[in-house]
């Protein structure tokens, strides 16, 4: 586990064992949690999506307390994966970071609760699969627009994207922050602190 540029948000790198057979590598283990984040996962659901090239999902977030925690890989294809600093507060407020998840590296991440996720797939039947500390609760889910001008966020241009309604009609950062949507520094680190004891 390699923390990222945004507090609360990690790279997982596995050393990948390749053979004739295929390959094998170890994409969780709890006593990696323990050690980087000083508590474990709670496991309340997990989450498969696949996806055609092009498809863009996020920027999600949710309530704090409790949010949801994720932890993501993608076992087939590639995406690219988008953290977004959306705690109100936070040093890093609207930095986002971009990781590329594929079936070659088999990187994962983990998004701590607070934090906005998304993804872009860029190859058909991208598959993805995810862990979450909470399970889904409509009431407290929201969304923050991906093609966000403020946020700005990287995507790459040469793909048409695609998006779910719901993901279109999202408010922009500035939006959701005015409403009183995003979750704060504060709130989260003091859910933090009651994660880790």
């Amino acid at each position: 586990m390699r923390e990222l540029g945004i507090a609360g948000a990690w790279i997982h790198e596995p050393k990948v064992f390749p053979d004739a057979r295929g390959s094998f590598h170890e994409w969780f283990k709890g006593g990696d949690f323990e050690e980087s984040l000083g508590h474990g996962l709670n496991l309340a659901q997990a989450n498969c999506s696949v996806s055609s090239r092009g498809t863009l999902r996020g920027i999600h977030f949710a309530d704090v307390p409790p949010s949801q925690a994720k932890y993501v890989k993608c076992v087939r294809g590639a995406i690219l994966d988008v953290i977004v600093d959306i705690r109100v507060g936070s040093p890093t407020y609207k930095q986002w970071e971009i990781v590329r998840l594929d079936d070659v590296d088999h990187h994962s991440v983990y998004l701590s609760e607070g934090l906005g996720h998304g993804f872009l797939a860029l190859t058909d039947d991208a598959t993805v699969v995810y862990l979450c500390s909470e399970g889904y609760a409509p009431q407290r889910e929201h969304g923050v627009h991906p093609l966000d001008a403020e946020l700005g966020i990287e995507w790459p241009s040469d793909v048409e994207y695609v998006l779910s309604d719901k993901d279109a009609a999202a408010p922009t950062l500035a939006e959701a922050e005015a409403q009183g949507l995003l979750p704060t520094w504060e709130a989260c680190q003091d859910y933090y602190a009651q994660l880790r004891g």
